[in-house]
């Protein structure tokens, strides 16, 4: 199996030396380049084109998000991950939302962060969260969801808003509020941002095409 290139924007030297060594030695992602300069790193991207795109925050949370929305936009095959040092709940939606598809703490290990990126891959978001409720949600029936509901979790999974499904399914952004209060109710699942994040580990829904670039 061919291996997934990863691009890096990192400040530190000594931090990309050791992304270097640890995707180098694994046996399904390889090293693509480094920028230390997040306005660099668009055209090394449209030219490269890596799998995933990991990001240091500091490069700044706002510049961050618009280079991750400008590639969703252009249809760039890289998925960013944003390698945070602290990241609240609503920022890290409100990344999700913007286009991505990962979020992991740099003080964790280094197998966490090879979790993340595999997932990332396989065209699916990631947080920290998720390996921890992948198990009870993988054991939730999702036939317990109406073939409409089923498709508003797809359609949230690829990052769509109410008024985007709506349209999508040719209903109001009304009824797109009703469908999701109710596959709230059947798989505990707590809010939107959960749903995102979570709803491919739902037994049954396993089959979702991927999350869209």
């Amino acid at each position: 199996m061919d291996r997934v290139a990863v691009y890096v924007c990192e400040l530190q030297p000594i931090v990309i030396e050791g992304l270097r060594k640890v995707l180098g030695e694994s046996s399904d992602f390889e090293f693509a380049g480094s920028t230390s300069r997040l306005s660099e790193a668009v055209d090394e991207l449209n030219r490269i084109q890596p799998g995933i795109f990991l990001i240091d925050q500091a490069a700044g949370l706002s510049s961050i998000l618009r280079v991750a929305s400008s590639l969703k936009d252009a249809g760039v095959p890289s998925q960013p991950i944003l390698w945070s040092t602290d990241l609240s709940e609503p920022d890290a939606y409100r990344a999700v939302q913007m286009g991505i598809r990962g979020v992991v703490r740099k003080v964790l290990p280094v197998e966490t962060l090879l979790e993340c990126l595999r997932h990332v891959a396989t065209g699916q978001i990631w947080m920290e969260s998720t390996a921890q409720s992948a198990g009870f949600l993988q054991r939730q029936d999702a036939s317990r969801l109406t073939p409409r509901e089923r498709e508003v979790v797809r359609l949230v999974c690829n990052g769509l808003k109410n008024r985007e499904i709506a349209e999508t399914l040719g209903i109001t952004p009304g009824t797109v509020k009703v469908h999701l209060m109710h596959i709230f109710e059947k798989t505990g699942l707590r809010d939107r941002f959960a749903l995102a994040v979570h709803g491919r580990n739902l037994g049954g829904l396993e089959d979702l095409p991927p999350q869209r670039s």
